[in-house]
This record gives structure tokens, sequence and C-alpha cells, in this order.
């Protein structure tokens, strides 16, 4: 049995709904589908889920949302509309969008939560409607009635190990089909909450492991999953094969084809995941596959960059011998809820570096402020703009040449460099550039590993 995830360019519309269906009746083994909401039908186009998000802060902020209602339907009523899908199995859809301001929320947050989760949810049901409607038996399951549950923030869920327990009770029958939204769960306490943004590559995950599946399918818009970012580089690389923690690496540093967390659960059981590009299904895509035994054809698989990063740096004399001075830092962060993303050091100075989208220009300040007072620094200085950029591959362990390959290139360039970060792990480089320099430096990398 095969887990399919269906991203939100592949269900935008009823061609796309129509190709999807194609890829689900190529392959009986596919018989767990899981839906995006639906995504832009073209660049100027909005997003279902930020049509949602648009609803709530409207009913939040007690403002008219009739219209905004009439949008988001319109975007389902033509999917159904385009197999001729009869008023009635439409009807569910629109009740189930009119009634979301009169839900029992404990809080704001959950109402968003579920508000958001309404792209997926009720994109699951018009495509199993429109499966049976089309003669192929499907059936709709929602994650709390086969036992997703979750824990953590309503709208940065993780999932609950109790869920795999369930999991071993739902059972899928040999001719049917069954839809499960993705991206959302359900707490204890049976609110919706949401992974982050993009999970529903998680909820096709927790699914592959959860029921066993041999392989979980990923469809997206790309026929690949390339070495470097093909908006920087003409005709990039294609990745044939990688490997769980090369994915993770480069998720974590940028990709934006599949979401990093979504590979623990299949880690976890070690299931190979096949990105794939709907338009394109008969080409191999790329294979993510278990670490062990495999055997990298070349140092480098990957380059990846974020620009959403900002960095503050610590100068204090004779730190390294001031017991428990990453621990005040440390404690100051916790304290705000801010967690750090790379913290390399030296005997007299330190650097942390923060993800941007999780701060805000008041917490940085009282951030600052505390560390001042409490650590005393001789310099501190807050670095808003910071890039990393990051060359993973499963060959760099055995080959010591890539990190003096990849300064040399910087060099050449004449691209300074803020940090470096190697040891952390044998797989990956991480440098630390201005934000500026970031595409050239990704340019003139990937010519000399992949040109």
């Amino acid at each position: 049995m095969k887990v399919i995830k269906f991203g939100g360019s592949s269900l935008a519309n009823g061609a796309a709904f129509a190709q999807a269906i194609r890829i689900i009746q190529a392959d009986q083994d596919r018989k767990v589908i899981v839906t995006s909401a639906p995504g832009k039908r073209e660049s100027t186009d909005t997003k279902v889920t930020d049509l949602l998000i648009k609803y709530a802060n409207e009913v939040l902020q007690g403002q008219a949302y009739q219209a905004t209602v009439t949008q988001i339907f319109e975007r389902y009523q033509a999917i159904g509309d385009y197999f001729n899908l009869p008023a009635e199995a439409l009807a569910p859809i629109h009740k189930a969008l009119v009634n979301l301001p009169n839900g029992n929320y404990p809080a704001d947050s959950y109402l968003m939560a579920t508000f958001k989760a309404h792209g997926e949810r009720l994109n699951a049901r018009l495509l199993a409607a429109i499966l049976n409607h089309l003669g192929i038996k499907a059936r709709f399951a929602d994650p709390q009635a086969i036992g997703i549950m979750v824990t953590g923030t309503p709208n940065n869920a993780v999932v609950a190990p109790e869920t795999y327990y369930r999991l071993q009770d739902f059972k899928v029958a040999d001719d049917e089909r069954v839809v499960v939204p993705g991206f959302f769960g359900f707490t204890m306490a049976g609110y919706i909450a949401t992974f982050s943004r993009g999970g529903s590559d998680i909820t096709g995950a927790i699914l592959a492991r959860g029921l066993g599946a041999e392989k979980y399918e990923n469809f997206t818009d790309v026929d690949s999953i390339y070495a470097v970012d093909p908006k920087l580089v003409e005709h990039p690389t294609p990745i044939k094969k990688m490997t769980y923690r090369e994915m993770r690496e480069l998720s974590y540093a940028g990709f934006s084809v599949f979401h990093d967390e979504a590979l623990l659960p299949v880690i976890a059981a070690g299931i190979p995941i096949n990105v794939k590009n709907t338009w394109a299904p008969e080409k191999p895509g790329t294979l993510i596959v278990p670490d062990h035994n495999f055997q990298p054809s070349s140092p480098v698989t990957g380059i990846a960059a974020g620009k959403h990063f900002a960095a503050l740096y610590l100068h204090k004399y004779l730190l390294n011998k001031e017991a428990g001075f990453t621990l005040q830092i440390l404690t100051i962060l916790q304290e705000h809820d801010v967690s750090y993303e790379h913290m390399p050091s030296g005997i007299d100075d330190i650097t942390i570096v923060f993800d941007k989208h999780k701060l805000t220009p008041e917490i940085i300040d009282e951030i600052c402020d505390e560390i001042q007072a409490t650590v005393n620094p001789d310099r501190l200085e807050w670095i808003n703009d910071f890039a990393l950029i990051t060359v993973v591959g499963e060959g760099m362990a055995t080959s010591p040449t890539v990190p003096a390959e990849i300064l040399g290139i910087l060099a050449k360039e004449h691209i300074a460099i803020q940090m470096i970060n190697q040891g952390a792990s044998k797989i990956a480089t991480m440098i630390g550039v201005d934000p500026t320099d970031t595409n050239q430096a990704i340019k003139a990398i990937n010519h000399h590993f992949f040109n």
C-alpha cells in the first residue's frame, strides 16, 4: 500500500484534480490520498489557505466576511462544476464554511487554526465526492476519526505518540480509496490544531508510518528536487536519490519542496519517499531513502540558502573561563520563548543566530537589554541582516577538501565570510554571508561542484 499526497498546486482547479485522479487510478496500491488546500491557479491568484486566514481575521475583528466566504466557496464550486458534481454534493462544503464562526473556540488561536485547517478538510471532502461521482469508491476520513492526535500550540502542533496506536485500528478496504485532509490533527481536548505551514507533508508521513505503507509518494509541481534553487540557476542538476539526513539539512536551510519535519515519521519507519511531478508522473522524481548503505555519487548533493536570519554578537575577554556565561544567555532566551538556530563561539566571542520570523523589534530590544545587564559583555552588536548558505552531501564525510574548496570559491568571488560552522554535522558546511552576496555565492559554488 502507498500513501500519496498532493500539494496545493496539484489541486488548484478542475484540470489539476483530473490529473490527480488519473495518477490515483494508475496504481491500485495508491490507497490513501492526502490533500492540501487549493493553491494558486496562476501567479496573481490567492491560495485558499490565505483566504481562510483573511476570513478568520475578519471574524476576530468584527468585520463583514460574507464576500470572503463567497470567494472561498467559489474555488470549490468551480472544481465541482468541472466534473458536473451535483449541487447537493457541494452543499456540505458551503455549510461548513458558513458555520465556521459559530464554532466553540477556547481562544482566538484555536479559531485561527480551525479556519486554516478547512482548506485541506473541505478539499478532501470534495475529492472523495468527485471520486465517488466518477464511480471510484472513495471514503473521506477526518483526522479525528482515524486518530491523528497532536500536542503543542494550536498553530504549531506536533504529532502525539498516541496517534500511531490509534492508526493500528484503522483499516482500508481492498476496493476503496481513503481521502484524508492534511495539515492538522486534534488535541486531546478535541480541538483542531495545525502543523506549521506546509504541514500536509507531515500528515502524509504520519499516515505512511502509522499504516505501514511501502512508499510515500509526494506529488508537487516540479520534476524532482534540484541541487540548487531553479530560480537562481538555469537547468540545475536534478537529485535522483538522497538520504533523509540530506533532505532534512536542505529543507531546514531553505529548500521548500518538502517539509523538513515530515521526514521524522518516515525515518522512524524507514519508508522511502518519492517526490514526483503531478504533471509528469512518468518521470522518476527524487527518491529519499534511509542513510544506511547509501553510496553517494558525488561529494555535494545540494546547496541551499536562507536570508531570513539575524545574529547577536557578543565579545568579552575570557568568557571561556566564566562558568555559566552561555547558560545565563540561554535562560534569558527561554524566558522570552525564543529559540536560536546556531551558536558558534570562540575564547572571547560568541554569535547567536536567530530566525527573524520568530522575533519582533520589542523582543529584540528586551533580549539585548537583559543580556547586557546580566553578562555585561565588552561589546554587544545586533546584526539584523544575516544569510546562511548550507552545502550538503553524504559524500562530504569522506571528502575532506570540500570546505576548503568552498572557501576558495568565495575568496575568488571576493565574498566575505561572517561565520563558518562545520563541526556539528559531517555532511553539511554552513557559511554566514551578507544577504546581498548570497545569490552570487550560490551560483559560484554550484558552478564548481555541478558544472
